[in-house]
């Protein structure tokens, strides 16, 4: 399988619209290349522009929902659209949208972990409550943003629920760049697992953005990795090999805590 991450940059200056345009035509220059095509976390308008939330907000299928199914329609691709700010019932949700090759809404996650202690996106958006999964051909994949990255129970339910390899889009702090490696190859590790974890570049809100997209495999191998600026990481991911990990290390078959592990035969005396 192959993936493509597009660690787009946000610039202030660009117009919301203009970027979803240029976002379009990037998931479109990925067709041949790539079957899975992953953009970052917030990326129309800035993971910290809190300011713009609300003025930005959109419905489910609003401008962004079109561009990017149509984007995977004419790519040929399945597309984990990074988020965006949705608008619904009143409140405002960090949502990803997952597209399949055809352009449907194969799944929508809205973000469970909100950053900002008490400010920003914590304040100003609601946080999702389910966990989400997407069966892609030969792989299961669990959907995680940004945050969600420090929080390992929301991962060992996605394992529960199936998932082979996490999608992270991300708009992590060029200031935390150390943490950012550290926890998507740590959640690699744990849970045997590939991780495509996708952040932005550039500078929105006074925030230097950390970039250094990755993917790492499930033995914790770091497979590719961005630099600071914009980039398309193009890695090949062998959809066997999850279930190769977990079959000579089963690290998973011992788990004593959140799950009823199965019991073992005492030795016999």
């Amino acid at each position: 399988m192959r993936a493509s991450l597009i660690q787009i940059a946000v610039d202030p200056d660009e117009p919301v619209a203009e970027r979803r345009a240029r976002a379009a035509r990037l998931v479109r220059e990925e067709r041949g290349a790539a079957d899975l095509v992953v953009l970052p976390e917030l990326w129309p308008v800035g993971a910290f522009a809190a300011d713009l939330f609300a003025a930005e907000s959109e419905p489910l299928h609003g401008p962004t929902y079109e561009a990017m199914a149509a984007a995977a329609r004419d790519a040929e691709v399945w597309l984990h659209a990074g988020s965006f700010v949705e608008a619904a019932g009143g409140s405002l949700y960090n949502t990803s949208l997952v597209f399949s090759p055809d352009g449907e809404l194969a799944a929508s996650y809205r973000k469970i972990h909100r950053f900002g202690f008490d400010q920003g996106e914590a304040v100003l958006m609601a946080a999702g409550e389910d966990l989400v999964t997407v069966d892609l051909p030969r792989l299961t994949v669990g959907v995680g943003t940004c945050y969600d990255l420090r929080f390992p129970e929301l991962f060992r339910g996605l394992v529960d629920a199936g998932a082979q390899a996490f999608v992270v889009p991300a708009g992590w702090p060029a200031r935390r760049l150390g943490h950012w490696t550290l926890l998507a190859r740590a959640r690699a590790v744990e849970n045997q697992a590939y991780v495509l974890a996708c952040g932005t570049a550039g500078t929105h809100a006074g925030v230097e953005q950390a970039g250094h997209s990755l993917v790492v495999d499930p033995w914790g191998e770091v497979l590719a990795e961005a630099g600071p600026g914009e980039e398309v990481l193009r890695v090949v991911l062998d959809p066997s090999k999850p279930a190769e990990i977990r079959e000579q290390f089963p690290a998973l078959k011992d788990r004593l805590l959140g799950i009823a592990a199965p019991r073992r035969p005492h030795p016999s005396r």
